[in-house]
């Protein structure tokens, strides 16, 4: 009886925990808990611990798979977030807001400047500092869509719903540009046999999922069989994850009621966000500033310093410049709710770098680097700076609108928009 009870109770709070991971904000914070927690762990007298326990090698050596808890959680758990992210640039570009490349112009084209920015900034600080550093080049560009979006979520309520889109918009061009980077630069002695074989198996798993064959016993083996082969390759596993992901189908057929990209983020999401994403934080974040010269150390190496001022400030320049730039000079035009001030804030929180930029730390420097520990840590210190320097500036801009009457303009264009395109067909928001 008490058994029972007590695997009713794990379901209950298991039910609790996925409901409550449907809300960004909550996603964010799991991912935090994850990065703090490896950092306390990292830097407190039982530190070893937690070093024997990133470093411990599992997986069959014959494979090739004989590999660090640590290197588990970046190439092979990571995939998962990045099949997710690949069936989002996918429902993006066919029937989301890049379906329409006018109308995303501007916020993608920002992406590029919001990229350009930030890695300007790092490399200013090398020359500056004579440090001659460079491989830390690619860490500050990336975007976190979806700790980006909690932040815009919880401090911009007021801003018109144009703003969210245009940072969503700007967001998945930079993961697209961000898995580019990664392919291209950091991967190390291609094998285009195992890489012939990776995309020959993406070729057959779309042309399953295309005739909706989608038994887990079909497409999980062709699944990992593909991170094995790209893991070979020596194109960075997750690549693998992205590629899958955008073969997946968006389009409907007669008796679906949603894209096949929607089922199956509705079963992968919960895993990601409540699983793979906190485990990735606390085996990424998990560096010893006690032992690596301590903060004083950390905060004045040149490497650190370009990764956490990159972050917001490279971000502020490249994209509120760029939008400018763009609109100013070139004559393209925002959406008419979206003013440049608005872009302040977005840039800011662009800034949020966490998941991507924590990768691409571990793989700009060699293990053991003390160089790769200060870029890691300089990550959360500059992700850090955009949620505290984006929240504010957002959250002073979202009273003016409430103040001037603007929010409730766009409130009630939202509504007569609603009348026009009458009843949600699908019956759902």
């Amino acid at each position: 009886m008490r058994l029972t009870l007590f695997r009713l109770e794990k379901v209950k709070l298991l039910t609790k925990y996925r409901k409550a991971l449907e809300h960004e904000t909550v996603a964010g914070i799991v991912l935090v808990i994850g990065a703090v927690l490896a950092l306390v762990w990292a830097n407190s007298p039982i530190r070893e611990w937690y070093f024997a326990l990133a470093e411990a090698e599992v997986g069959p050596s014959a494979l090739g798979l004989h590999q660090p808890l640590e290197t588990w959680a970046a190439d092979g758990l990571l995939a998962f977030f990045f099949f997710l992210v690949g069936m989002e640039l996918k429902e993006e570009f066919t029937i989301g807001s890049l379906q329409n490349p006018r109308k995303a112009l501007v916020p993608m084209l920002a992406a590029v400047f919001g990229m350009a920015g930030p890695s300007l900034v790092y490399l200013a600080v090398q020359l500056i500092s004579g440090s001659g550093i460079y491989d830390g080049w690619a860490v500050p560009v990336a975007t976190d869509i979806a700790f980006a979006l909690s932040v815009l979520g919880l401090v911009g309520k007021g801003l018109p719903p144009a703003v969210r889109t245009f940072l969503m918009t700007l967001a998945i061009v930079d993961d697209l540009l961000g898995i580019i980077i990664i392919a291209i630069f950091f991967s190390d002695g291609l094998n285009f046999g195992f890489l012939a074989a990776a995309m020959a198996l993406i070729a057959l798993f779309w042309a399953l999922l295309r005739r909706r064959y989608t038994h887990w016993l079909l497409l999980w083996p062709i699944g990992l069989l593909t991170w094995y082969f790209m893991f070979r390759s020596g194109v960075h596993a997750t690549i693998s994850a992205v590629g899958l992901g955008l073969v997946v189908p968006t389009l409907v057929k007669d008796g679906e009621i949603e894209p096949l990209t929607d089922t199956i983020t509705r079963k992968f999401s919960f895993f990601s966000a409540g699983f793979v994403l906190p485990v990735f934080a606390f085996f990424a974040a998990g560096v010893s500033v006690v032992d690596s010269g301590g903060i004083g150390s950390m905060l004045t190496d040149p490497v650190s310093m370009g990764i956490y001022l990159g972050l917001p400030f490279g971000k502020f320049l490249g994209i509120t410049g760029g939008v400018i730039l763009l609109v100013k000079i070139f004559r393209l035009q925002l959406d008419d709710d979206v003013a440049i001030v608005d872009i302040i804030g977005i840039s800011l929180i662009s800034g949020i770098g966490f998941t991507v930029s924590l990768l691409i730390a571990t793989l700009s420097f060699p293990a053991g680097s003390s160089h790769g520990e200060h870029a890691r840590v300089a990550v959360l210190i500059g992700t850090l700076l955009s949620v505290i320097l984006g929240g504010i500036v957002i959250r002073i801009r979202a009273n003016y609108r409430i103040r001037t009457g603007l929010a409730a303009k766009d409130q009630m264009t939202m509504d007569e928009q609603d009348l026009l395109d009458g009843p949600d067909p699908a019956g759902t928001a």
